[in-house]
């Protein structure tokens, strides 16, 4: 049965297998049956079988497949980093665009793989990988890093062809050194004044500690004893020395090798040639020279 519409022009036709409505106007068409409804919008339409049917859209473009919005590193980081041994390094990979992509991170003088996004892929449990949700960020994080970590290790994105970027690390030993000669004379009373620093000005330390032979100084509190640190510096004062004074005294800053050396405190009227300590020959009294002479004369003639 067919109908007609004269307000709308809009027309009608049923059958056996449902119904067809088609509006002029917008073009639209639809399909009702047994199984269920099909709504076809504006397009090619086929007759098959008294069923309409249309051509399927185009596949929407990948989004990786736009240039604008591929996987891109983020080339403001630095890529070289100096730091001492001991401290934690952390090399940071950002990346752009990454999707559904994965951030490896290798080891360049033997290729071998460190960490595949957050997974580690090494033995060495230093070497772990870093990544917040929604960051651009995937960090390299190695824990107590000694000389033999320096190298190059590469940031790689699993797109076709890979893209990567190297990173510069280089570990150093830093080492403690303390201002003035290694061994030190000075008589009672005076006030000893001793600073110390790092060799290495990049990474300056938060802390040192100072020992008076295996002893830490206790200067807190301590009448006469006073440290101060500052600007990656660290200075001893102990005023009004006394023989007890003497000894070794250490600077161990936070990473670096310590720095160590002697204090002589003198007693009133001693020399400081009277405390040098080393191996020494004893004198011979000048009463037993003629019989030391007698017995290198016998010698000789023995031998002659």
């Amino acid at each position: 049965m067919a109908r007609l519409d004269g307000e709308t022009g809009k027309a009608s036709l049923e059958g056996k297998t449902g119904k067809e409505k088609l509006k002029g106007k917008t073009g639209k068409a639809s399909l009702e049956g047994k199984t269920g409804k099909a709504r076809v919008w504006k397009g090619r339409q086929e007759r098959r079988g008294g069923l309409s049917r249309e051509q399927p859209p185009s596949r929407p473009e990948q989004i990786w497949d736009n240039p604008l919005l591929r996987p891109a590193f983020d080339n403001t980081t630095s890529t070289t980093l100096v730091t001492p041994t001991g401290r934690v390094a952390y090399l940071h990979c950002r990346v752009n665009h990454l999707g559904n992509r994965v951030v490896t991170w290798l080891r360049k003088r033997d290729a071998h793989v460190l960490t595949v996004g957050l997974f580690s892929y090494t033995t060495d449990q230093r070497f772990t990988a870093l990544h917040s949700e929604g960051s651009p960020d995937w960090i390299l994080k190695i824990t107590s890093p000694q000389t033999r970590d320096s190298g190059t290790y590469e940031c790689q994105v699993s797109t076709e062809p890979k893209i990567s970027r190297a990173f510069n690390l280089s570990v150093v030993e830093s080492v403690a050194v303390i201002e003035g000669p290694g061994d030190i004379h000075m008589s009672a009373g005076n006030t000893l004044n001793l600073t110390c620093s790092t060799t290495l000005s990049a990474d300056l330390p938060t802390y040192f500690y100072w020992y008076h032979n295996s002893a830490v100084v206790q200067y807190s509190g301590k009448r006469g004893v006073e440290v101060k640190t500052k600007g990656g510096r660290s200075r001893l004062v102990v005023r009004d020395v006394a023989p007890h004074h003497s000894g070794n005294y250490t600077c161990a800053p936070e990473n670096a090798v310590p720095a160590t050396l002697t204090l002589y405190v003198l007693r009133a009227g001693e020399h400081p040639a009277a405390m040098q300590r080393g191996e020494s020959t004893p004198a011979v009294p000048q009463s037993s020279l003629p019989f030391v002479m007698a017995i290198i004369s016998l010698t000789i003639l023995f031998v002659r």
